[in-house]
C-alpha cells in the first residue's frame, strides 16, 4: 500500500516475493487508507468491497487479504494487474 499517492491505482509489483501495489490518495490515518485500498481493489477485481478482508497488516504498508470470489477469475485478474507496470 502506498498512502498519500497522487492518484488511486492498482498494478505492478514491488519486493521479493512480489506484492501487488495499491496506491491510494487517502492518508494512513484512522483507517482511511485501508478503506481506500479495499475500495480500489474491489474496482480492480470487479468485486464488492465486502469481498475483501484484511487479515494481517492493518497498521502497516504490507497487507494480507482474504478475497471471496471465483478463484480462477481472481487469479487471472491478479496476474494481469501485477504484470502491468504502466499502472504505477
Amino acid at each position: 500500500m502506498r498512502p498519500n499517492a497522487s492518484r488511486n491505482k492498482v498494478g505492478g509489483t514491488v519486493g521479493d516475493p512480489p506484492r501487488l501495489v495499491v496506491a491510494v490518495q487517502a492518508p494512513a490515518v484512522d483507517g482511511k487508507a485501508n478503506d481506500a485500498v479495499l475500495k480500489e481493489l474491489a474496482k480492480a477485481f470487479g468485486l464488492r468491497q465486502r469481498d475483501f478482508t484484511i487479515v494481517f497488516g492493518e497498521l502497516g504498508r504490507d497487507k494480507r487479504l482474504i478475497v471471496e470470489g471465483d478463484e480462477k477469475l481472481l487469479h487471472k485478474r491478479y496476474e494481469e494487474l501485477r504484470g502491468d507496470p504502466t499502472l504505477l
